[in-house]
């Protein structure tokens, strides 16, 4: 039996079989050819064949994570290009060379060229270029996707995965993903954690595992491979523990987020795209605390229209019904970025022009935005937030801009109700000022994921600093009571929506301070009511968000 310590980014038990993973890596021979003609007619067709499968790709995954399978849509539009189709045909008519070959040597210029660059924006088109550079190749060469899990459930080893990757898998044969290189915000984590995977990270994979039985610590971060009979009985327990465990958490769908001692939370769901309703009812949230816009905007060749946004609210409005939806405006920038929004390039942009910063400048694309939230919420409980407030004057221009809407929406006889508006606490400033912030809201709400990489100045998807990156820093928790004691002499409510929401050895912290709303991914509502009901506060009573 071998152990290996990693880095667990989603919890729970998988005991199985290990298929290594490895990305083909094609060694393409240059051939000459004389009919140029009908080698450029080779590439068109594989270039068809690869837009119709990425095409079939984002219908079966956006159900699942819109924003992720976005990857699909920038991936055809690289590939109808007529910059990328010039320059693989150029290089087969030039150099008179097999239409695989062109393509690799494309594709390798071009990481060769910008692989010392670590901005998102860079690294995210330098990805999608192998991407579908390697898909071309797999159709040119004949070689087939080494996709298939096989026909029993396994334990996904690889050196690294892309979320296109993980998508392209069948979601039921997956017991378990396990990575080498990897961290917990990266893309493929993410998709693993909304698929309710079990996943590891930061394990030196070895193909040499394929074949052998593993068991995969999703709490402890543990790797067991070829477990001896002693430990996999033990887990063999655990995982049938675990399962109990699930089925008592499900019971606790319809019960109140209130501790033993009779104080209330209010315990609500992170969403990045609609398909996380159900999830958001399926697991007894008490609304949405945190509904990510950006998914509209994101893998798309234009801004969506007003009356796209309008229907989209509508939908969350309807189906939450009397439950509270909290929609944060569009944080676009830095990592966020689609071709049409043409933001220039920034040398830094996660400290650059993002968020309410963008959104100001774009008054037409915030204004469209604001006015399909107004107008979605004569038809439920909705309410809305700005991501990456910095100042006061951020906020007076933002009034001006609603009240410049509602305006709008009066003179055309447009129903529409005052709702609760809130603003995301993410950098140092915002923290220092909030009481003064807290004037300008109904609430306020704690985005630990930016704060902690801003106080502590480290790129949170940097894996150099994966070790180093600490969201439980002390000055992160001790910023998180300023932010409460701020907005509650202010009579305001105040919550937090980072991913410290969902830990569970901090809720009672939490409870303590006063946070009076936690909000989290869906498939966490539960262990975190959980950990809410077994809190004793000695009475001490704390309120809910209304």
């Amino acid at each position: 039996m071998e152990i290996y310590k990693g880095t667990a980014t989603f919890s729970g038990i998988a005991i199985g079989k290990i298929l290594y993973y490895s990305r083909g890596e094609y060694q393409i021979r240059q051939c000459l050819v004389s009919n140029i003609k009908k080698e450029i007619g080779n590439f068109q067709e594989a270039r068809l064949q690869a837009v119709q499968k990425l095409h079939e790709l984002y219908e079966v995954n956006r159900l699942l994570n819109e924003q992720e399978a976005g990857v699909f849509l920038r991936q055809i539009k690289l590939l109808e290009s007529e910059s990328y189709q010039n320059a693989i045909e150029s290089s087969i008519a030039n150099e008179k060379v097999n239409a695989a070959y062109a393509v690799m040597i494309n594709r390798d210029e071009l990481v060769e060229t910008f692989r010392h660059l670590e901005e998102p924006v860079i690294r995210r088109r330098i990805n999608d270029m192998q991407e579908i550079s390697n898909r071309l190749i797999q159709i040119l060469g004949g070689a087939a996707i080494r996709i298939n899990l096989g026909d029993e459930p396994v334990i996904l080893v690889a050196e690294a995965l892309s979320p296109t990757e993980i998508m392209e898998m069948d979601k039921d044969k997956l017991l378990a993903v396990v990575m080498h290189h990897g961290s917990a915000v990266s893309h493929a984590s993410i998709m693993a954690k909304t698929m309710e995977i079990p996943t590891l990270v930061d394990v030196a994979a070895d193909d040499e595992w394929d074949g052998k039985t593993a068991i995969v610590d999703g709490y402890t971060g543990t790797f067991y491979l070829n477990p001896d009979a002693e430990i996999q009985k033990e887990y063999e327990i655990r995982l049938e523990a675990d399962r109990r465990e699930r089925e008592e958490l499900l019971k606790l769908k319809a019960q109140k987020d209130e501790t033993k001692d009779g104080s209330h939370i209010g315990l609500y769901a992170n969403i990045g795209n609609m398909s996380d309703l159900s999830s958001v009812l399926f697991y007894g949230a008490k609304g949405i605390g945190l509904l990510r816009s950006e998914f509209q905007y994101l893998g798309r060749e234009n801004y969506p229209r007003e009356n796209e946004l309008f229907r989209a609210y509508k939908k969350v409005a309807e189906t939450m019904g009397e439950r509270l939806a909290v929609i944060r405006t569009a944080d676009l920038g830095a990592d966020k970025q689609a071709p049409y929004l043409d933001i220039p390039q920034e040398t830094n942009p996660i400290m650059g022009n993002r968020g309410i910063r963008l959104c100001l400048d774009r008054r037409r694309m915030f204004k469209a935005q604001l006015r399909a939230i107004y107008r979605a919420s004569a038809y439920g409980n909705l309410a809305m937030m700005f991501p990456m407030i910095d100042s006061e004057e951020e906020m007076d221009e933002i009034w001006q801009i609603i009240e410049e809407v509602k305006e709008g929406l009066r003179e055309k006889d447009i129903p529409f109700k005052e709702i609760m508006t809130g603003i995301m606490i993410e950098t140092p400033a915002a923290v220092m000022i909030s009481r003064e912030l807290a004037k300008h809201v109904d609430f306020l709400s704690i985005g630990t994921n930016d704060l902690t990489q801003y106080t502590l100045a480290m790129d949170r998807q940097n894996p150099l600093l994966k070790d180093k990156y600490n969201d439980h820093h002390p000055a992160i928790l001790r910023m998180v009571r300023m932010v409460v004691d701020a907005a509650h002499q202010e009579g305001r409510k105040v919550g937090i929506c980072g991913e410290i929401a969902a830990d569970t050895a901090l809720t009672k912290k939490f409870l303590e301070m006063g946070v009076d709303f936690l909000s989290v991914v869906p498939a966490c509502v539960l262990p975190v009511r959980k950990a809410i009901r077994e809190t004793d506060l000695g009475g001490e009573k704390v309120s809910a968000v209304k």
